[in-house]
């Protein structure tokens, strides 16, 4: 069977992002950095051969999606199953405010003790592991030998990277998940192969425009 080619992208920057507070599941709109990082991922994907473009249904990741869109001609597909991790009680909080709060939470966390979930609804990092492979691999099965796009976020992402590399869900993180990069991938029904990561040479000029020069 012929492989699955993705390109698997990090919704753009938000507010959220630069203060460090914990977005999970709530509906945090794009900034003007990520607005801005969003029309470049577009342009940069312009001259891929999209099969489908695949995105989580919160705004920060489908309004990116929706530039990769506009510039490739094809609708936006959107999926709940590529939502954030969930992370209850914590949405909303900053890493701080959790801490001084919380401490055992907040250590369990660090930890990133598998089993463990945030209070209140709470997923945990196998729960993810499971959501984001389940998705991915019906999402990738629908185009064998083709090249799809898909937008999510950066726990989303980081579950992926795991999988395509056998590392555990509580191995330490070694690389980069930056809002906006573009990442490449291959599925098969044997499982995920990492091809690139982290590519983000086309955000590398100034973020100004004639609305902001």
């Amino acid at each position: 069977m012929e492989a699955t080619r993705i390109i698997a992208v990090r919704h753009g920057e938000t507010s959220w992002n630069v203060d460090a507070r914990i977005q999970g599941q709530l509906d945090i709109q794009l900034n003007d950095t990520g607005r801005w990082q969003a029309r470049r991922v577009g342009e940069a994907l312009s001259g891929e051969q999209l099969a489908a473009i695949y995105s989580s249904d919160l705004g920060r990741a489908h309004e990116t999606a929706r530039a990769i869109s506009h510039a490739a001609g094809i609708p936006v597909v959107a999926h709940s199953g590529l939502r954030e991790r969930r992370f209850g009680l914590f949405e909303g909080k900053t890493f701080h405010e959790i801490h001084e709060t919380w401490p055992e939470d907040a250590l369990n966390w660090k930890k990133r003790i598998p089993e463990w979930t945030p209070p209140e609804g709470g997923e945990s990092l196998l729960q993810l592991r499971e959501r984001v492979t389940r998705t991915m691999s019906d999402l990738a099965s629908r185009h064998t030998g083709q090249l799809i796009a898909v937008v999510a976020h950066g726990g989303v992402l980081d579950a992926l990277y795991r999988v395509a590399t056998g590392q555990e869900v509580n191995s330490p993180r070694t690389w980069q998940l930056p809002n906006g990069a573009i990442n490449r991938l291959l599925w098969t029904p044997e499982g995920f192969t990492l091809v690139g990561w982290s590519d983000t040479q086309h955000l590398d000029q100034p973020s100004y425009d004639e609305n902001t020069a």
